[in-house]
């Protein structure tokens, strides 16, 4: 019983650990080598598709908005559901402290007012950490989108061009992850077992995801252009 009693103590560190942990360790692998990972992948295939959008002409403009147009519309979309959850969340928080009695069996872990607090301000930081990056990320896309379809005259250096057009992109993706993280701390409310086994399928799922990707022969002199791109 004692073991059990301590579950928010053992697990909830450990999820943390473990999630936060492999996203160190994917940005590791991804800043020295990056054609193992589907990020590193993607974002050399962008850098190739920058350069050939950058030296086309005002049909390529089109394409660049229609493209950047389905990423604008996930990470809206990303920012949207951080906000409206997090919104829901201070609703369900005004009535977990009357309702706590109802879970008090020592699987869900500990229900006092400071373990509850703990719960939902984690989960509320994050989500508003993802919704910040997901706007910052709109903005940066918002910018890069009229930097490449700026006539001669007007248009900066390609170089600053592709640096905001990367960071849209990258905080697209943190912001991505960032919810997605957030996930099993809101199944701590059910108890921390449950944030553990949410956390070891996530990041199953993201291992997956992340580690799928291989470098075809067509892109290997794009690896050799773009390998230092973010060091």
């Amino acid at each position: 019983m004692e073991v059990v009693a301590y579950l928010d103590t053992i697990l909830v560190p450990l999820s943390l650990f473990l999630t936060f942990g492999y996203h160190a360790y994917l940005w590791h692998i991804f800043k020295n080598k990056p054609c193992n990972t589907t990020i590193g992948i993607n974002a050399l295939r962008r850098t190739a598709w920058f350069q050939d959008i950058k030296q086309g002409g005002d049909k390529k403009g089109m394409l660049a908005v229609q493209s950047l147009r389905n990423t604008l519309m996930a990470t809206i979309l990303t920012a949207s559901i951080a906000i409206l959850v997090n919104v829901a969340l201070a609703a369900l928080s005004n009535n977990a402290y009357g309702a706590a009695h109802l879970l008090n069996n020592p699987i869900f872990g500990s229900q006092s007012g400071r373990i509850l607090a703990l719960k939902f301000g984690s989960a509320s930081l994050l989500l508003l950490l993802s919704f910040l990056c997901s706007s910052m990320s709109v903005g940066f896309l918002i910018d890069a989108n009229f930097l490449i379809n700026a006539s001669c005259d007007f248009s900066s250096s390609p170089g600053h061009t592709h640096a905001v057009f990367e960071r849209g992109f990258m905080l697209a993706l943190i912001g991505n992850r960032v919810l997605c993280i957030t996930f099993p701390l809101l199944l701590w409310m059910l108890g921390p077992v449950l944030v553990a086994l949410s956390s070891v399928g996530l990041v199953w799922a993201l291992y997956e995801l992340d580690f799928s990707g291989k470098l075809i022969n067509g892109d290997k002199q794009i690896s050799r252009s773009g390998h230092n791109l973010y060091a």
